[in-house]
């Protein structure tokens, strides 16, 4: 089970998402995956998202289904991602601030990044997730 609180700030606006549902936890070659069926709570329902981490310096966000996405993440850096809306796909800038994985340690992933379209401010981000194993 995971515990996903997502937090958006647009013009001094917050917008709060929080999702608990079950995911998959997978560590492989030093990476820690995770994946999740979104829900109408993300805005997403249909897709599945995937988060990708290392240790603290890089991660991913790929949704797949009704939305398509991939999101690059790397501290100090900015990427140019691909994300796909209903109208079409949009370049999108990202830029890291924090990624800590603590996920073997005590079950949480914090990350937070910036996005822009076109070079234009869009949105501060925060995810903040803590992952809980039901064995």
């Amino acid at each position: 089970m995971i515990n996903l609180t997502s937090i958006q700030w647009q013009d001094n606006e917050q917008s709060r998402t929080e999702l608990i549902t079950r995911a998959s936890l997978v560590k492989e070659n030093g990476w820690d995956i995770i994946s999740y069926e979104d829900t109408s709570a993300t805005g997403f329902e249909g897709s599945v998202t995937t988060i990708k981490v290392d240790n603290s310096r890089n991660a991913s966000i790929t949704r797949k289904g009704t939305a398509n996405s991939v999101l690059s993440l790397e501290i100090g850096r900015k990427h140019f991602c691909q994300y796909g809306t209903p109208y079409g796909n949009l370049q999108i800038g990202v830029y890291t601030h924090a990624i800590d994985n603590t996920i073997e340690k005590d079950g949480r992933l914090y990350l937070k990044y910036t996005l822009d379209l076109n070079s234009s401010y869009l949105s501060d981000n925060e995810i903040i997730m803590t992952v809980q194993d039901t064995h």
